[in-house]
């Protein structure tokens, strides 16, 4: 036979490939990858396509309704001329007969002509978008003195299309000559006026210093994400992609690498005249509207006023996260599997992270991954969620990120070490009590991981290590503590309800001896743990029960239904002013899944999922979904938000003080202070 063929390197490289490609199919748990959230189009979306003909082979071409106000005044012949010169015959019409469509038809044959200019001449082009804008913005917001506008009117709609590709065209070419940042100053001509363009930003959450580029909103095609939420009003949605910078917030520790966040861009047209008592400060061109780009969060707000009106943004909130998910660095297919075969290298990654800027007045939702997975696999429901404004107004998502190769309870040992970590770091003197309402969404094995979060351990958890206390064994320091880190803990005061989804609460079939054994092959068991047990064993290996939880390597061991500690976890105490809500997956029994895994999703059985004896359950509903997709069901996203907003009412009902000391003690409550 080959000696290449049997030298133990090639021997273990195709045995670790066949036995990864077996666990995958075995495990069925899968990688929530996408990789390709985001395609960018052919062409920019533009709404006015259709109407205007932008993509015609002819060029684009005004409407009827233009042609129509053209023929009245004699003016028609005149399209095929040089466009400023009918531009500045419909402006003196206008001066002699003030008309909205007068407005219109300047706004459009000012955007056709930029269109045909914006690539062979973007000066002429900009000149020309800002005369559309400038007219655009005067059709929606005239005086007093001329009729109200019909929102009826398809015109109306077609004014604020104008507005917006106008300002998105503007901001093309002013971006082509160097990108544009909060507190930028720019000069923008116009047909009529050369004006001052200040850029100002409008959020509670980013800093001008946070903007590194934007990108837009109107490039791009979302195909990872099943819903795209999209609203309509006036502005440009532009992502916006963070930059690191000096002087950053406590809490700017916990965001992403470029990370990517929704902005909208909205001019606003100031015309009131400038008086200034300084000669030196007198303006050259003092009938020049004064313009400011204005950058608004859209997760602060969805309207603005202007001219003693609301109106409302455009916006979108799905398309700068798919853009943000896209991005190579966070591949989830990568994050997952490192997670898995190699938890220490996976480690560096480890934590909470935030998407969105931390506000101390909103309810954290941290959603916790299960096996084999990553923060992504929860994109679908934090899509949903965040674009519901009730959601929005009252909560904000971390996402705790962890290498799930490893026992699920030293995972949850991590994670309290975490969350205590990041409350001393954004609320130090804990002054925002918002955090103590806080929500935790597990899916699968991330249940129990949060789960852990919640219960008294007592004597229960360590009891099954050993029958020894903890204090006698002959062990160092740092070892001691670590083993009192993982089985001694009392539940976290600050979380107020706990989610659970197809999560194995007595354990999965699928940890079986033979997954266990091929786990063993496969998962590289942090060093650390190794070592702690391998010096245990050795020198207290007469205290240690032979099914000590400390014998478990792997996550898959870990979830066995022999597995030690779970049955600790449903008797075990919870916390008093904790309420638990769980979600159950059940599919048909079909194929191998069902054959391992009989009445359930596929993964974990009914039995297991269920949690009809556990204290404090307030909620438990059937999805008729399998264990990848249970999270990402319609029916558990909808039940997700009943429980937020249920939590909303009892707080306004009962007040957030009450519900957060409610049937807490204060040794417990001493222990996170």
């Amino acid at each position: 036979m080959d000696g290449r063929l049997t030298s133990p390197r090639c021997t273990a490289r195709s045995s670790r490939a066949r036995l990864s490609r077996f666990v995958a199919v075995l495990l069925l748990v899968g990688c929530s990858s996408n990789s390709q959230w985001v395609s960018v189009r052919s062409a920019p979306n533009n709404p006015l396509a259709e109407t205007l003909q932008v993509f015609s082979p002819k060029g684009p071409q005004p409407t009827e309704r233009t042609l129509q106000l053209l023929r009245r005044y004699n003016l028609a012949d005149h399209l095929s001329e040089a466009r400023p010169g009918l531009l500045a015959q419909i402006e003196e019409i206008d001066r002699q007969e003030p008309s909205r469509e007068n407005h219109y038809a300047i706004a459009e044959l000012a955007y056709l002509d930029a269109k045909k200019l914006e690539k062979s001449k973007p000066e002429a082009a900009l000149e020309l978008y800002g005369t559309a804008l400038l007219h655009a913005y005067d059709y929606l917001f005239a005086d007093a003195s001329q009729p109200q506008d019909n929102p009826f009117d398809p015109q109306f709609r077609g004014a604020c299309d104008l507005y917006n590709q106008s300002l998105e065209g503007t901001l093309r070419i002013v971006r082509g000559q160097g990108e544009f940042h909060p507190g930028d100053k720019r000069t923008i001509k116009t047909a009529s006026h050369l004006c001052q363009l200040d850029v100002q930003l409008f959020s509670t959450g980013w800093h001008p210093e946070d903007f590194d580029r934007f990108e837009f909103v109107s490039d791009y095609q979302v195909n990872g994400l099943r819903n795209h939420y999209h609203t309509y009003g006036l502005g440009v949605p532009l992502i916006a992609v963070r930059r690191q910078h000096e002087g950053q917030e406590a809490a700017e520790e916990f965001y992403p690498p470029s990370l990517a966040f929704p902005i909208t861009a909205f001019l606003r047209v100031d015309r009131s005249p400038r008086v200034s008592d300084s000669p030196d400060e007198q303006d050259s061109n003092p009938n020049a509207p004064r313009l400011v780009l204005e950058l608004h969060d859209t997760l602060d707000r969805q309207e603005l006023a202007v001219n003693n009106r609301l109106v409302p943004l455009e916006s979108d909130l799905s398309t700068p996260l798919a853009y943000y998910l896209n991005q190579p660095h966070f591949q989830d297919s990568k994050l997952s599997t490192e997670g898995l075969l190699r938890p220490d290298s996976n480690k560096r990654l480890q934590g909470l992270y935030m998407l969105e800027p931390y506000d101390p007045h909103k309810m954290p939702v941290v959603m916790v991954h299960g096996l084999w997975s990553s923060p992504v696999t929860w994109m679908e429901m934090y899509n949903d969620l965040r674009s519901d404004p009730q959601v929005r107004e009252n909560y904000q998502f971390w996402f705790y990120l962890y290498p799930t190769g490893q026992p699920f309870w030293t995972s949850a040992a991590q994670m309290r070490g975490e969350l205590s970590e990041l409350r001393a770091t954004v609320d130090p003197q804990r002054e925002h009590p918002a955090i103590d309402q806080m929500v935790l969404v597990g899916h699968s094995m991330g249940g129990l991981v949060s789960k852990l979060q919640t219960l008294d351990s007592g004597d229960a958890f360590w009891s099954q290590v050993s029958e020894r206390p903890l204090s006698e064994l002959n062990a160092t320091p740092e070892t001691k503590q670590a083993l009192s880190a993982t089985y001694y803990f009392a539940p976290n005061p600050s979380v107020r309800n706990v989610i659970t989804i197809g999560t194995p609460h007595r354990g999965s079939p699928f940890s079986n001896d033979l997954t266990r054994w091929l786990g063993n092959k496969l998962i590289d068991a942090p060093m650390s743990m190794l070592q702690m047990s391998q010096q245990l064993l050795a020198k207290n290996g007469d205290a240690l029960r032979p099914d000590s939880p400390l014998l478990v390597r792997t996550s898959i061991g870990s979830l066995s239904p022999d597995s030690p500690l779970l049955p600790v976890m449903l008797t075990a105490d919870p916390g008093p002013w904790v309420g638990y809500h769980n979600i159950v997956g059940r599919v048909p029994n079909q194929g191998v899944r069902g054959y391992f895994a009989g009445d359930g999703d596929g993964i974990v059985n009914f039995e297991s999922a269920r949690l009809d004896e556990m204290a404090n359950l307030r909620s438990q509903v059937i999805v008729p979904a399998d264990h990848v997709n249970i999270h990402r069901h319609p029916q558990s996203i909808l039940e997700v938000r009943r429980i937020l907003m249920e939590q909303v009412r009892d707080l306004e009902n009962f007040g957030r003080e009450d519900i957060r000391v409610a049937g807490a003690t204060d040794a417990q409550l001493g222990d996170h202070q």
